[in-house]
């Protein structure tokens, strides 16, 4: 997993459009009680069940991949020239 540059910042990113996508697909807002981890498993599953994304092998289903997984489908949705990105 090459890491990128802004990696906490892309997260955070591909973690709002994620909570909105989840929004327009009639999921409840996500309650301040829940963990990030949960935050970012649950917008995993659900972009895994509406083929957005490629499951990661069982084996291979934890937090720092689920997140690899996050930043790499928000990176390939933004433009070449994002600041995030640079």
């Amino acid at each position: 997993m090459k890491p990128h540059k802004n990696e906490a910042q892309i997260l955070k990113f591909a973690m709002e459009i994620g909570v909105g996508y989840a929004k327009k697909r009639g999921y409840a807002d996500f309650d301040k009680g829940i963990s990030p981890k949960d935050k970012v498993e649950c917008i995993y599953r659900l972009l895994v069940t509406d083929n957005l994304i490629q499951p990661l092998a069982k084996d291979k289903e934890d937090g720092p991949n689920m997140k690899h997984k996050l930043i790499l489908w928000i990176t390939r949705q933004l433009p070449a020239d994002h600041p995030l990105l640079k």
